[in-house]
């Protein structure tokens, strides 16, 4: 039996980690009002679960399953980025990813499968095995499969490590259980930990960020990535879309792009 309204509420709550008080008081309802909501003995509102929504950061494809649970209309449009509506988005999405060269850029569903990606992107992408460039492409897996990127990545524990607690963090916010098998398969990929004890590393120290460093045949790649989302989203689907783009994080790396065939 599917849960109700209530049930989800109750459900977004506790994976936000927040009591009935002090949700109650952010959204400035009583205790009592939330806690009848929850058990279902009052149905929430249309209002109420948009409010409750926006308190709790529920995604909003989730928002609309709640509003149906409730007994209302679906309140979020949710449109395939080739409908009509959604030429706008498609046409920002790709004058980023463009804009970006010479550096990689590419965009990504909730899942990681991959929506569109410049030429630097696509050429940094194209020895992977065959298997894992066909049909919807994850970047996810295509990054850590042992017949993908993970033999070039020079720092591949590290980031390896960085993109799991991404993904950990992702699950967390969404409850998405796609994600969540997606993180159990790429934790199973097989890879070369090291086993040396750990010791102070000077590149190490002082760093902003984990970077991603890549063999090529320029030499060694090191860049930074940076997450871009469409904030004022009211689209299901647009809101789920991320842009991953790759800028470099040192003078080789930046030459080595400008320097490479239509950088």
């Amino acid at each position: 039996m599917a849960p109700n309204a209530g049930e989800l509420l109750r459900q977004w709550r506790q994976r936000r980690r927040l009591s009935q008080l002090a949700l109650a008081s952010e959204a400035d309802i009583s205790q009592r009002h939330l806690s009848f909501l929850e058990s279902g003995r009052s149905r929430p509102s249309r209002d109420m679960v948009m409010h409750l929504g926006e308190r709790l950061e529920i995604p909003l494809r989730e928002r609309n399953l709640i509003l149906t649970a409730a007994g209302h209309a679906p309140h979020y449009p949710h449109r395939g980025l080739d409908a009509p509506e959604l030429s706008g988005a498609r046409r920002v999405v790709e004058d980023v990813l463009h804009g970006h060269l010479p550096h990689p850029a590419l965009a990504v569903d909730r899942h990681w499968t991959l929506i569109s990606a410049n030429a630097s992107a696509q050429a940094l992408m194209a020895n992977a095995a065959p298997h894992l460039l066909e049909g919807d492409i994850n970047v996810l897996r295509l990054s850590l499969h042992p017949e993908g990127l993970a033999p070039r990545i020079l720092n591949l524990p590290e980031w390896r490590s960085h993109l799991l607690t991404r993904l950990d963090h992702e699950i967390r916010q969404s409850a998405d259980a796609k994600l969540a098998a997606l993180r159990d398969e790429i934790a199973a990929f097989p890879f070369q930990a090291s086993t040396a004890p750990a010791r102070s590393d000077p590149a190490r120290e002082g760093r902003i960020a984990v970077p991603l460093r890549l063999k090529s045949d320029a030499g060694p790649l090191t860049f930074l990535s940076t997450t871009t989302v469409f904030g004022t989203a009211t689209d299901v689907t647009l809101s789920e879309v991320t842009i991953e783009a790759f800028f470099p994080a040192d003078e080789r790396t930046a030459k080595a792009m400008a320097d490479r065939p239509g950088g």
